[in-house]
């Protein structure tokens, strides 16, 4: 077992002060642009689960230039946490949804920014063009550069079902591109998809772990009002999770995950105004003392049951 400064698992934490030597904090972001799942590309209703607001609803205000919401959330942090440096999370929809010129212009905006030290890109693999790689090479030089890739599941049935709008090959070509271009890449997935079940979530992990990633985010579903996904939810077409069941899933998750994964996250916040389900999300940190607590009386500890076959 590592000692990941007490924590039963490699938390995005612990790398963040290995790399960084202090604790970073990330500002979260509104670049302005849409997606392919709204704009009529694909679609124009968005993912099943997602809100009007494009998984950004903790971003800052598209109004505001790339500095303003950097410095607004910065000043907060500051105050509150004493905190002198910042990860720019491109978080509100699909962050390489645009022309290759003005991605440019705002992401070396933030980058440029001196309490900046790295840039983590929220976008979809079907929206990464050899321009946009070739650009984010480029920042790369100048300041770690990691993208994020909305996966989600593995499972081709459960990917119609949230319409995700692209198939597991273009999600293993983008890594692919990625990697070959030294960006390091952090997947999305969400835990308690409808119609998957405990085996369906771990083969997901299994297939993670032989994909060439750095970073995983293991989501909480949330049921968020005026979503598709809570029209099914309030027809009793599936159930949420307890809290109970969820830390389980989450420990025989980080169980089964290579310990070389950095893991970014093990719920979710969702937005109070909008959460319909399940309400005990709402308290972050009792869920995450818990998840711990439970991991020692179990011994658990991220890898304990990783198989590299």
């Amino acid at each position: 077992m590592n000692n990941w400064n007490g924590k039963p698992y490699y938390s995005f934490d612990y790398m963040l002060k290995e790399r960084f030597s202090g604790k970073v904090y990330k500002v979260a972001l509104n670049g302005g642009m849409t997606c392919p799942n709204r704009d009529g590309t694909l679609g124009n209703r968005g993912c099943i689960f997602c809100s009007a607001g494009g998984s950004g609803d903790f971003a800052g205000d598209k109004q505001d230039t790339i500095t303003t919401q950097i410095e607004k959330q910065a000043a907060r942090l500051r105050e509150k946490r004493n905190a002198s440096s910042f990860i720019a999370y491109f978080q509100a929809y699909t962050n390489t949804y645009a022309p290759v010129e003005y991605l440019r212009r705002i992401f070396t905006e933030a980058l440029s920014h001196p309490d900046v030290v790295a840039l983590s890109i929220g976008t979809r693999p079907d929206c990464l063009g050899e321009d946009i790689l070739n650009l984010l090479e480029e920042l790369n030089q100048k300041k770690p550069v990691w993208v994020e890739l909305g996966l989600q599941t593995m499972h081709e049935k459960t990917a119609a079902y949230i319409r995700r709008g692209y198939p597991l090959s273009c999600f293993e070509e983008a890594v692919k591109e990625l990697r070959k271009r030294n960006l390091e890449v952090i997947v999305h997935t969400i835990l308690g998809l409808p119609g998957e079940t405990k085996e369906d979530i771990l083969e997901t992990m299994h297939y993670l772990n032989h994909r060439n990633i750095q970073g995983i985010k293991l989501q909480l579903l949330h049921v968020l009002k005026n979503t598709d996904l809570a029209k099914d939810y309030l027809d009793g077409k599936f159930s949420v999770y307890t809290m109970e069941e969820y830390i389980n899933l989450v420990i025989d998750c980080l169980e089964h995950l290579s310990p070389e994964i950095v893991i970014h996250r093990l719920t979710g916040d969702g937005p109070k105004d909008l959460l319909l389900a399940p309400t005990w999300s709402s308290a972050k940190k009792t869920v995450l003392n818990t998840l711990h607590h439970e991991c020692k009386i179990r011994g658990a500890y991220q890898g304990k049951q990783y198989k590299e076959d």
